[in-house]
């Protein structure tokens, strides 16, 4: 279901707690809210769509992945950006990363590792 964007600071800076199996519905909600607003962002994490939950779906090229409780192992390379998101006003800096690597719980809730590089990882480490 397509779910309106929170743009409630508060709440978005509010930390999310670990996602359950019971939390499986959110990958659907996720879906049809990324592509409903497909042209103007690449991923989302699922307090934007009012759930402080640690799942996240990001736009890899052809599909859109969800990845459950995600985490950070590894990034390199630092650069300072500039970016914007449905759930705030105007852009703003920032500093991301070349390269990352993150493990998650895919929707069958088996454990995955993923590498990316470039707009992928730029992408992913703004939601993790």
């Amino acid at each position: 279901m397509i779910k309106p964007i929170v743009k409630d600071v508060f709440f978005l800076g509010q930390k999310s707690t670990e996602a359950t199996k019971e939390d499986l519905y959110l990958a659907k909600d996720l879906r049809d809210t990324l592509e409903f607003h497909k042209d103007a962002c690449l991923g989302m994490a699922a307090n934007m769509i009012g759930v402080k939950k640690r799942v996240i779906i990001v736009n890899i090229g052809f599909v859109n992945l969800v990845m459950f409780n995600p985490v950070l192992i590894s990034k390199s390379s630092p650069f300072q950006t500039e970016e914007s998101c449905l759930s705030l006003e105007g852009s703003r800096p920032t500093k991301r990363y070349e390269s990352i690597e993150v493990a998650y719980l895919d929707e069958q809730w088996m454990p995955k590792p993923v590498s990316y590089t470039h707009l992928r990882a730029h992408e992913t480490s703004a939601h993790l």
